[in-house]
């Protein structure tokens, strides 16, 4: 079973400390009230959302940055 899924979406259950931006733009979208785009994802990793080393995002990670970010009075 492969740790990430950067190399291309194979089918599989997917990793949630290493989704590609496009899943977790997905899963996002689909859990919330508004969507969610690569683009929303990439302005937030420009702004210093964590990545990991392959360019892929912890779901766990992204959402305490998000909940920093919040408290810090950003949106």
């Amino acid at each position: 079973m492969s740790t990430s899924n950067a190399d291309g979406r194979q089918g599989g259950p997917l990793n949630p400390q290493a989704l590609r931006l496009e899943d977790l733009a997905r899963i996002l979208s689909a859990s919330g009230p508004r969507p969610v785009t690569v683009e929303m994802l990439q302005a937030d990793i420009d702004d210093g959302a964590p990545t990991n080393a392959d360019g892929t995002m912890s779901l766990v990670e992204y959402a305490r940055w998000l909940i920093t970010e919040m408290s810090h009075g950003r949106d």
